[in-house]
């Protein structure tokens, strides 16, 4: 089976390697750890190797792959210490565009986030992916109503970065109940957002984020880091 090619609608080749390589590491299709076949990967995106190196430099300097000296790319490995640090930046800024989404929502906002909250569905292995994907969309229609352009683009960044978490924390046995108060306090949200209530939006915000699924990833990548140190001592 031929895999169809990327339709360039970036400025450039080195750009469509590089968004779609991002989307492919952080959405799980390219494990963490794993080897980049470039060839390969040069191949299925229809281009020849320069420019999906280029992809890969811009990607390292992110930190999503790591190089080494032979200029072997490999997907970045997840770590407890990143998975926090994108937990603690997240505790700080989702609280702040909630709040001030609950200023400055507009008609149009509403109707985004009435629809976004239409389509959640408990984010358990049940629903997988499209579980993920309608909890991006509807935290993304807040981020917008905020009305903050470089707060809508870190937070976009700062989701996206996280994803590999979220799916790491979706495997986690955490259990029904918490998933189902997860969901329901999207609409508190909402609600909470349509009144504008500045403080209470921001307070359950926070509380929201204290108990997603990176905080189980955090966790669970902490236990594994405490028992190979156990085992080597």
């Amino acid at each position: 089976m031929t895999t169809p090619q990327v339709t360039n609608v970036f400025s450039s080749k080195s750009d469509v390697a590089y968004h779609e390589l991002r989307r492919m590491i952080l959405s799980g299709e390219l494990a963490a750890g794993s080897r980049l076949a470039q060839y390969v990967l040069a191949e299925r995106l229809g281009m020849s190797i320069t420019p999906l190196r280029e992809a890969i430099r811009r990607l390292n300097s992110e930190g999503l792959i790591e190089l080494d000296n032979h200029k072997d790319a490999r997907v970045s490995t997840i770590s407890a210490p990143e998975a926090r640090e994108l937990f603690e930046v997240r505790l700080a800024l989702d609280p702040a565009a909630v709040e001030l989404a609950a200023e400055r929502r507009t008609d149009d906002d509403i109707a985004l986030m009435r629809a976004t909250v239409a389509r959640l569905l408990p984010v358990t292995r049940k629903w997988g992916e499209d579980a993920l994907l309608a909890h991006s969309e509807f935290h993304r229609a807040l981020y917008v109503a905020s009305h903050n352009d470089v707060l809508i683009k870190m937070l976009d960044d700062l989701w996206a970065k996280s994803d590999r978490y979220r799916r790491l924390g979706l495997e986690l046995p955490a259990g029904e109940e918490p998933r189902t108060i997860d969901l329901n306090e999207h609409q508190q949200i909402l609600e909470l957002v349509i009144a504008r209530d500045v403080v209470g939006a921001g307070v359950l915000t926070r509380r929201h984020i204290e108990k997603s699924l990176t905080t189980g990833a955090i966790n669970a990548l902490e236990n594994r880091d405490n028992a190979a140190e156990s085992e080597t001592a």
